[in-house]
């Protein structure tokens, strides 16, 4: 008798304590392209790297590692974008001039927004 009770209610439990996990890794998953624009970063993109990356389970996230070379020195950018089902990664070209806007975290400087200087 106990055991009928029991199981199930500890089944119930589980399967809320995971749907509420994976509702927050999905908030997260969505809001990993929101970076504050604290800082403005100007440089030349020396090399373009983008892989795809998984988040949780089945979320997948898009970096793309940018190596700009600033008047002082060279800088690691990161743009980290979700993978949806209407995603188009941004494309950079070796050599043009960009100005990225977003915050450092460590030696790492994120962004999400840049904009293409004109030469």
């Amino acid at each position: 008798m106990v055991t009928a009770i029991v199981i199930p209610i500890i089944c119930l439990y589980f399967f809320w304590l995971t749907r509420k996990e994976m509702k927050e890794q999905d908030a997260k998953w969505l809001a990993a392209n929101n970076v504050p624009h604290e800082a403005v970063l100007t440089g030349e993109v020396k090399s373009s790297v983008g892989e795809r990356e998984r988040f949780y389970y089945h979320r997948y996230i898009y970096v793309q590692t940018l190596t700009l070379r600033t008047a002082t020195k060279l800088i690691t950018a990161k743009k980290v974008t979700p993978i949806t089902k209407n995603v188009n990664p941004d494309s950079f070209t070796v050599g043009e001039v960009i100005r990225v806007y977003g915050s450092w975290e460590g030696s790492k400087f994120l962004f999400n927004h840049y904009e293409i200087e004109k030469r």
